[in-house]
């Protein structure tokens, strides 16, 4: 097991003992466990091996002992053991949102529920109207949590999704008689949320059983749907359906075109080839009079054939990438070697796994030229939110660091709240006093329209706060974001020369795509911001970057594409 695997075994452990109603201070060894073995930068099993792990502080002999299980065996019984005292069902509760150990432990022990379907049912029949430490508005608020579940049951978030896909595709390339292969799909597109994986292959041979025996084979697959001679479909274990097809290495391009999507985009495509006299579909490119194929060795030829330049898969929405392809102006797109550092991120100043230094360190080792540490402000005592004593004391160490380096800055920053009437929780000169604020909302999410957007614009017209974070707070397939019109949200930071986030957590990737190319369009810059709270999480940047593809960015209108000397000169601190 890996330390991502390792940690999460710790939480569940966590987890389970607090519903059993253990010790608080025994649960919170295992969740403290969990985010040091998150937060390490050496390596995990090298630790075990040494016997090093129990010298970290906050574990034990107990838990380095079990946590050497676990990397040695991926196994552990303990934790099996405590698995089965309860219903596999009742960690499905834990998904919706206001649901934690003790209100699911009060719903296990006196009304007997442990699975969505019986708590759906309960409420219905207003039996937590009563119970204590409910009521009716929590009733209310867990219904929508199913309702929510429900509508996302299907769904995937996108590092999911290409795990398994990179796994099954490494997997079938194994097989003998495949030419050509790749991920189509909205994977490929790099939508934010994917459903289904589509895997597109083309074989030297007419038979292809052997890649299809192949492809049901892999370990990661829990059930086989469908095997078929040119498509086969499999049931994974993590819940996702993959679908396969085989086609000849003539078809290959036109496949990959096809399948790749999106369906608005191909039935543009398949209208500008019949202005062209020609037809279009996932065999091939044909002449209209007479049928005959026109030969394209790649995605690149049918484009050319078509007289347009080349639209790159995360363009194809219909959103006017065919129109900007035939007058050659599409985008030249931001690629994640242009980043050169990131902001708005977490240390154990708040609630971040790492220190400074090690996140300088991770930094670094990306070849980055800078790290903007943004920790939560003083409202967030939820994260050990930062006191103006605690902000002073970060700076002095982070002046220490960076006179350490010549070629390498750390940017002090900080997350700050925007409270409900639009001010931020620090006064003029602690925010004053540094390089960069993040603005963002962390609370009362159920404003009115008009009320929330006029709170986050009154926070972008400050005169300190450099971007806007996170702008609309949604958690994908979990929580909606609140209501706002960003429309009047980018116009303002438009006014005001003030940059907007898209938060690269791939639980969030906020500003939606949509967004960001009405947000380019209105001139506003953009930072791609991991809100990483370990050094793991900046590489959660590269999903950022998916998303600002999407929404048609350029190098230039990325802030963090920047060399030093120019973020210096950005942020006024020359």
């Amino acid at each position: 097991m890996n330390k991502k695997d390792v940690a999460s075994v710790l939480e569940e452990i966590g987890t389970l003992l607090e519903l059993k109603g253990e010790n608080p201070f025994k649960t919170r060894a295992y969740f403290n466990a969990a985010r040091t073995i998150t937060g390490l930068t050496d390596d995990l099993k090298t630790l075990v091996e040494t016997g090093e792990i129990s010298k970290i502080k906050g574990i034990g002999k107990a838990l380095a002992e079990k946590i050497g299980t676990l990397v040695t065996t991926g196994s552990l019984p303990y934790y099996e053991e405590l698995k089965a005292e309860f219903p596999p069902t009742i960690f499905d509760l834990m998904n919706i949102p206001g649901l934690g150990p003790k209100k699911i432990k009060k719903l296990y022990d006196t009304l007997g529920i442990s699975s969505l379907i019986e708590l759906e049912y309960a409420c219905n029949e207003n039996r937590l109207v009563d119970l204590e430490g409910f009521g009716a508005k929590t009733q209310e608020n867990i219904l929508q949590g199913i309702e929510a579940r429900k509508k996302y049951s299907e769904k995937f978030h996108y590092p999911v999704a290409e795990n398994a896909a990179r796994s099954m595709i490494d997997h079938i390339r194994k097989a003998k008689g495949i030419k050509r292969s790749e991920i189509a799909g909205s994977l490929r597109r790099r939508k934010e949320i994917i459903g289904d994986i589509d895997i597109l292959v083309s074989a030297t041979q007419k038979d292809t059983s052997g890649i299809m025996k192949k492809f049901v084979s892999a370990p990661e697959v829990e059930r086989v749907i469908a095997e078929g001679k040119t498509k086969s479909s499999v049931f994974l274990k993590t819940g996702i359906n993959v679908d396969v097809r085989v086609v000849t290495d003539k078809e290959f391009p036109f496949a990959l075109h096809y399948f790749t999507g999106s369906k608005e985009h191909n039935v543009t495509m398949r209208r500008i080839a019949k202005e062209h006299q020609l037809k279009l579909n996932e065999y091939g490119l044909f002449h209209e009079s007479n049928n005959k194929p026109v030969s394209c060795k790649d995605e690149k030829d049918i484009f050319e054939k078509l007289n347009l330049i080349y639209i790159e898969p995360e363009l194809r929405e219909d959103t006017g990438e065919i129109e900007a392809a035939v007058k050659n102006k599409l985008p030249d797109l931001i690629q994640e070697s242009d980043v050169k550092g990131t902001f708005h991120c977490h240390t154990t100043y708040s609630d971040g796994a790492n220190t400074l230094k090690e996140m300088a360190n991770a930094a670094m080792k990306n070849k980055w030229q800078y790290l903007g540490i943004a920790d939560h402000s003083k409202s967030a005592q939820y994260a050990r939110g930062l006191s103006v004593a605690d902000l002073k004391k970060q700076r002095k160490e982070i002046d220490q660091l960076n006179d350490k380096h010549d070629t390498f800055r750390i940017f002090h920053g900080v997350e700050s709240d925007i409270i409900v009437d639009g001010s931020l929780d620090y006064d003029d000169k602690t925010l004053a006093d540094l390089d960069y604020v993040v603005a963002s909302v962390h609370s009362r999410f159920k404003m009115s329209e008009a009320e929330m957007t006029k709170r986050i614009i009154k926070a972008v017209k400050n005169k300190y706060v450099t971007v806007l974070g996170h702008p609309t707070g949604r958690l994908l397939l979990s929580r909606d974001g609140y209501q706002v019109d960003l429309v009047k949200v980018i116009e303002a930071a438009s006014d005001y020369g003030k940059a907007i986030e898209i938060n690269s957590h791939p639980y969030r990737l906020d500003l939606d795509w949509r967004m960001v190319k009405f947000a380019k369009g209105k001139g506003v810059k953009i930072f791609i911001n991991p809100d990483a709270h370990n050094t793991d999480g900046l590489g959660d940047v590269r999903y950022g970057v998916g998303i600002a593809r999407k929404g048609w960015l350029e190098r230039e209108d990325v802030i963090n594409t920047m060399d030093l000397d120019d973020v210096v000169k950005y942020l006024g601190l020359a």
